[in-house]
């Protein structure tokens, strides 16, 4: 009995943390700079430059990210680098991509 108990608890802080994951993805701003990190550490002027956004936007966006876990970050001098804290964020943010492609690429199918 005590054994369920503790495997419903392990799921509900997964299911916990999975959701603070997904509500940290729910903006394409944060969709993009994941995507930029799969191809490697980058430092936050780096992203905030391809990005096209402010400063304060960028830093709120990774404080997000990284709250969630999923963005880790490291100091050298005045620069700040950004890195995935995960690897796996990358096969999962690809796999929704292709999903979605694979939808978008079929809805214009039908429309042609």
């Amino acid at each position: 009995m005590a054994k369920n108990k503790v495997k419903r608890s392990i799921e509900s802080e997964i299911f916990e943390r999975q959701a603070r994951i997904c509500k940290a993805f729910a903006h394409p701003a944060r969709l993009q700079i994941l995507d930029l990190l799969g191809q490697g550490e980058q430092g936050v002027s780096q992203l905030q430059e391809t990005m096209g956004i402010s400063k304060t936007g960028i830093s709120q966006h990774l404080a997000i990210l990284k709250s969630a876990g999923v963005v880790a970050t490291r100091r050298n001098g005045k620069q700040i680098y950004c890195s995935l804290a995960m690897p796996e964020v990358k096969q999962a943010c690809q796999l929704i991509r292709k999903v979605l492609h694979e939808q978008i690429k079929g809805s214009h199918r039908l429309i042609a």
